[in-house]
């Protein structure tokens, strides 16, 4: 069965890794805290970028989104959301060696763990980024209500009836219907150093859903979300969210986890030199976006959303599509007013001289 491989951490990611692995008949070995833990956050992706073999019934919702900046945009692109229990559920672990244990010294051929247990094989650091001060997050605070009047799923929402003023710092409604009944509604403070927090965000919510005529009653679920969407740095075995698979502009990690677990299972390389370029670029596109004027967010998301098509899904998707995503960052900067231009190119020549 060839080297063993050894994963640390059991969230999408580690998890997705492992699942690959076994059905590719390898030994694996399986090491988190609280391996059993249930996974609660709501994850979604585009439907063209998940692998072939995921079950296709860990899909709870399917749809075309709406991104409203400045005006009204249809996405034409299948957006699907999942049923997190059912995800978790179809990536099993069936034959692996479940440690429940805390790896404390990790490198890409060996794990040493908090009691003192040491392995060797084909190491996989799934266990995800710390918080930093110096690194960007993305917060957001949700509710799982009725769906109301929900006719559409909001990818991005930056209409400004959540209370807050244009100058300060801007943050979204996401909303998506997991059923039929309901749906999550997120205020989402797509990345801030810091970050908007949760209570902040949680009285945009209830002021935005006041005013769109959606009453809740107190009692409906809630959802709080923090994450870095910047410091993962690919090889020494890291994965996932670790291993800089985190979208700077969007967040999104798991759908390029599950389309990546088999090239790692494999012995191949995720981060090819075009990989690396790109997400060189998103980088930058992540300054410029913290670097905007908080009025002029829903401006610059008025142009990005006015791009074609192919130029969207290579810059929000294409994880090695260099071309496409010079294309679109390119065709973005010629349409951004002559201000945020200036802004862009701040931000850029700023980072470059540290």
């Amino acid at each position: 069965m060839g080297v063993e491989v050894i994963v640390c951490g059991l969230g999408p990611a580690g998890r997705a890794v492992a699942h690959r692995a076994l059905a590719a008949g390898r030994d694996v070995t399986v090491i988190d805290p609280h391996p059993d833990r249930v996974w609660t956050p709501t994850y979604a992706a585009w439907a063209d970028e998940l692998p072939e073999w995921l079950d296709s019934g860990v899909v709870a919702a399917v749809d075309a989104p709406t991104a409203w900046a400045v005006g009204e945009h249809r996405i034409d692109r299948v957006y699907q959301v999942f049923d997190t229990a059912a995800l978790q559920s179809a990536l099993t672990l069936d034959g692996a060696t479940v440690i429940a244990d805390r790896a404390v010294e990790v490198d890409a051929r060996e794990v040493r763990t908090a009691g003192g247990l040491t392995r060797t094989g084909q190491v996989v650091d799934a266990r995800g980024l710390a918080r930093s001060a110096h690194r960007a997050e993305q917060t957001a605070y949700g509710v799982v209500s009725a769906r109301g009047e929900l006719a559409q799923t909001l990818f991005m929402d930056w209409r400004l009836d959540n209370g807050a003023d244009p100058d300060d710092p801007p943050s979204f409604l996401y909303a998506v219907p997991l059923s039929a009944d309901t749906a999550l509604f997120e205020e989402t403070c797509l990345a801030g150093r810091p970050a908007l927090a949760p209570e902040v965000l949680r009285r945009r919510l209830e002021h935005r859903l006041r005013a769109r005529g959606i009453a809740l009653t107190g009692a409906e679920p809630v959802e709080r979300v923090r994450f870095p969407v910047q410091g993962g740095t690919p090889g020494g075995g890291r994965f996932g969210a670790a291993g800089g698979l985190t979208h700077p502009a969007t967040g999104y990690s798991v759908a390029a986890a599950l389309a990546a677990a088999d090239t790692v299972v494999t012995g191949g390389t995720v981060w090819t030199p075009r990989a690396r370029a790109v997400a060189a670029l998103r980088r930058a596109g992540l300054r410029a976006l913290l670097a905007l004027p908080p009025r002029e967010v829903p401006v610059f998301f008025e142009v990005f959303f006015g791009l074609p098509a192919p130029l969207q899904l290579s810059y929000l998707s294409g994880h090695s599509d260099l071309g496409g995503t010079l294309a679109a960052m390119r065709a973005l900067f010629a349409d951004l007013p002559p201000n945020l231009r200036r802004a862009v190119v701040t931000s850029v020549i700023g980072a470059s001289g540290r």
